[in-house]
């Protein structure tokens, strides 16, 4: 419902979301779709953080790191999809302008956190690959828990300014969402403010978070397919791959989706298949995060 009116334009104080699919005959099959992956990802995830937390054996940095990895995975999906599940199940498709400004921080933290945490993750799997006689010398659970730390407060403060500037943005050219969450773009899109500043921030930002991440990554796996190569036996190759092989199927996945979405022009924004990666990052990895590593433990 529009709050005030400046000028000949109305101020927004409500969005209406696209969601996924306005088909009424679709609306309960895709509720109870999205509830049973909400189920798995919270299922899933929260089992791993159980067993990690009350087996002694696992207290370990690999370990550390992969429950954190499905605690923030919790955290991410919870920031999209309780909202998405209410919007189906009432079929009132709408968010607040302050709900949905604080649904896009949280949602900006949290992917700078996956980012971050990946990145770490990978060094973490570098090191037991390149370096196994080192390992508790140079990866320990004391160190893990800094970096964790660390990440959680540069996301926080990372975030800050961007969601800063997005909160003085006036919503008069549109109050329609055409996404099913309130993502950058879609939220832009709308916005009468001028953005400029915001997409230069954005940018920047998005390329520092990205190539230092995803260097440090690509470098850390450079390093253990070269060390894998050199090992002798297939066995000693299949177990030194087996290490890494569940966190790298996590990376591609990630950064796959990232690329297509956000590494291009604003102006190439396409509704229906944005939906469709933000889908796969959001939902997928999330939800295969346990199935990925309880196979790769199994294998």
């Amino acid at each position: 419902m529009p709050n005030w009116t400046l000028g000949n334009q109305t101020e927004w104080t409500e969005f209406t979301v696209e969601c996924l699919s306005n088909a009424p005959e679709l609306q309960v099959p895709m509720f109870i779709l999205f509830l049973l992956i909400y189920l798995i990802i919270l299922n899933g995830n929260t089992t791993i953080i159980v067993n990690v937390a009350g087996n002694s054996n696992l207290h370990t940095p690999m370990y550390l790191l992969l429950s954190s990895f499905s605690l923030l995975e919790i955290f991410y999906t919870s920031t999209i999809l309780p909202k998405l599940l209410a919007m189906l199940y009432t079929q009132h498709k709408t968010i607040s302008v302050v709900g949905c400004k604080v649904q896009l921080y949280f949602f900006m933290v949290f992917l700078c956190m996956e980012f971050m945490l990946l990145a770490i993750m990978a060094y973490d799997r570098y090191v037991a690959v390149c370096h196994p006689l080192r390992y508790h010398s140079l990866i320990s659970v004391k160190l893990c828990a800094k970096l964790i730390t660390a990440i959680w407060i540069f996301c926080i403060l990372d975030t800050l300014p961007l969601i800063f500037i997005i909160a003085y943005f006036s919503f008069c050219a549109s109050n329609h969402i055409d996404h099913f969450y309130c993502d950058v773009t879609p939220v832009l899109k709308i916005t009468c403010s001028d953005t400029s500043t915001l997409e230069i921030l954005i940018f920047l930002n998005g390329i520092f978070l990205f190539l230092s991440a995803f260097s440090f990554t690509c470098l850390s796996y450079i390093l253990i397919i070269r060390v894998i190569l050199h090992i002798q036996s297939s066995e000693g190759r299949r177990k030194a791959f087996s290490t890494c092989s569940s966190h790298l199927t996590c990376v591609v996945i990630f950064y796959g989706t990232i690329y297509c979405l956000y590494m291009r022009p604003a102006s190439n924004y396409e509704p229906g298949k944005d939906k469709f990666l933000s889908l796969l990052y959001i939902v997928l990895v999330p939800m295969l995060n346990p199935f990925i590593y309880i196979f790769s433990t199994l294998y």
